[in-house]
């Protein structure tokens, strides 16, 4: 009995001089509304907000104090469309056969960790070599410094198609690819793929449903999935609850994906009025990934940085992103905020931010984008997002007003992801 007791007595201590941390705040955006809040203290416990108090409060001697006075507050970021295994470089072809998985995994680290402390507190990795699925789990166990991922881990292609590992080798290294390696053609290969996704740890479904711009391949548009491979992709993700995803730049084959049950849209290059309106029918989302369109186009005026085949096709694609959204929001489609980070420089993503608001979207509703609407989208819309009682502790500070100047988001002086503190400037 003496010795419950006195386990007992050490649990109460600790839990009587556990830590909160008092965030005082000058400013805190409210991103459902759009107004900001003034003079706040934010109260936050573990890993979440416990409460968030008119004025500046403080603590008790134990609590730790952090002034934020001069900033805005905003929720951590989430971006739908990173790479975190890779980062565009004029080597990168060459790298395929150079890197191990290890020496991916170590870049990786680096990736995430200037990702996070560009307030990005929640990605979505779109597709890399599986190594993306440890990096989330090291993340998740605190060994290395990161967001939190929602993976896809290897993309999900056709023979020959955009995310075919093997486009562009020797027949030496070509080989046959399957549903495991993410190459599939027939519904029973796309289902199987899925499962195997589901198997690998991934946690959504990506699909490349038309050519793309970096795969060493000629054409970057044509669609590369029928309807009933789609279909039996989205139905068997349904089933074992995982979100879909699908690049494409060309039209059909994005008619394809949206009425074969894709959820979100990436690029849409050559978006269509038509399959605009086909997306509001269906409810899907575009993520433009601007970024990714301007970095492709300038560095295919850089000789010898991509392959010819795939300068032809950056320098015809990449101006096309940015205005295809801005007449996409203007025509009612539903935006998520995505980048493609990875095809430039991890850490850069909030770029994102103005070149959205420089297409016509007010800032205040890409701000929502990468909040409140990528939340929902990840079935989190009940804990990020937010900065609100209860929900996750992800919370970035800006000097300024983003509302006025969006582009103060390119530079975060404060991050905090689930109550911990990895940049205080």
């Amino acid at each position: 009995m003496k010795h419950i007791l006195a386990f007992l007595s050490f649990f109460l201590v600790i839990s009587l001089n556990a830590q909160d941390t008092y965030l005082h705040c000058g400013k805190i955006m409210d991103v459902v509304s759009g107004k900001t809040l003034s003079e706040k203290t934010i109260i936050v416990s573990g890993n979440s907000i416990k409460s968030i108090m008119n004025g500046y409060v403080n603590g008790t001697q134990n609590d730790r104090i952090i002034d934020l006075k001069d900033k805005t507050i905003l929720p951590g970021f989430i971006d739908l469309h990173v790479h975190i295994e890779s980062e565009s470089n004029p080597n990168s072809y060459a790298d395929r056969f150079t890197d191990n998985e290890a020496d991916i995994a170590f870049k990786a680290t680096g990736y995430a960790k200037k990702t996070l402390l560009a307030g990005f507190t929640t990605v979505r990795d779109l597709g890399g070599t599986g190594v993306n699925i440890s990096i989330r789990n090291a993340i998740n166990k605190g060994i290395v410094d990161g967001p939190r991922i929602f993976t896809a881990g290897k993309s999900i292609a056709t023979t020959g198609g955009h995310a075919d590992p093997t486009n562009g080798r020797s027949h030496e290294f070509t080989g046959d690819p399957g549903p495991k390696e993410g190459v599939v053609n027939s519904p029973d290969e796309a289902r199987k793929a899925v499962r195997q996704r589901y198997k690998d740890g991934a946690d959504v479904i990506k699909i490349t449903a038309t050519g793309g711009v970096l795969s060493v391949a000629k054409n970057g548009k044509n669609p590369q999935f029928t309807i009933d491979e789609i279909k039996a992709i989205t139905e068997t993700a349904d089933d074992y609850g995982m979100l879909t995803a699908a690049h494409a730049h060309g039209d059909e084959g994005m008619q394809r994906a949206v009425k074969g049950g894709i959820k979100t849209i990436e690029h849409g290059s050559y978006m269509s009025d038509a399959t605009m309106d086909l997306m509001k029918q269906y409810g899907t989302y575009m993520v433009p990934t601007i970024t990714a369109g301007k970095q492709v186009a300038e560095k295919a005026e850089v000789a010898g940085y991509f392959p010819e085949v795939v300068a032809v096709k950056a320098r015809e694609i990449g101006p096309l992103i940015q205005g295809t959204f801005g007449k996409a929001y203007k025509k009612g489609v539903n935006i998520a905020f995505g980048t493609d980070a990875g095809v430039f420089p991890h850490g850069l993503n909030a770029k994102e931010f103005g070149y959205m608001v420089e297409a016509g979207m007010p800032a205040i509703e890409a701000i929502q984008s990468a909040t409140t609407t990528n939340a929902k989208l990840l079935g989190m819309a009940a804990e990020l997002g937010q900065i609100k009682e209860g929900f996750l502790a992800d919370i970035v500070a800006v000097s300024g007003d983003p509302l006025k100047e969006i582009t103060v988001l390119e530079n975060v002086s404060f991050v905090m992801k689930n109550g911990v503190v990895y940049k205080n400037e």
